[in-house]
C-alpha cells in the first residue's frame, strides 16, 4: 500500500503536475507515518522517503 501511494506521487512529479504531485504528497505521508507507527517500516526509511519526494516536488515547482 506505501509503495503504491509513493508511486503515485512519482508517477505525478514525471508528468510535471505539481499541484497533483502535491495531492499525493499529502495522502502519502500520513499512510507512510501509520506504517512506522505500526512498527511496519523503520522511522528513518519513512523520513528517507518522505524527505526525497519532498525535494522532488520542490523543485518541480521551482
Amino acid at each position: 500500500m506505501v509503495r503504491t501511494y509513493i508511486k503515485r506521487v512519482d508517477a505525478a512529479i514525471i508528468s510535471q503536475n505539481a499541484e497533483s504531485a502535491t495531492t499525493a504528497m499529502t495522502e502519502a505521508v500520513p499512510l507512510i507515518d501509520k506504517m512506522v507507527a505500526k512498527g511496519i517500516m523503520h522511522k528513518n526509511k519513512a523520513a528517507r522517503h518522505k524527505s526525497r519526494l519532498n525535494k522532488k516536488i520542490k523543485a518541480l515547482s521551482a
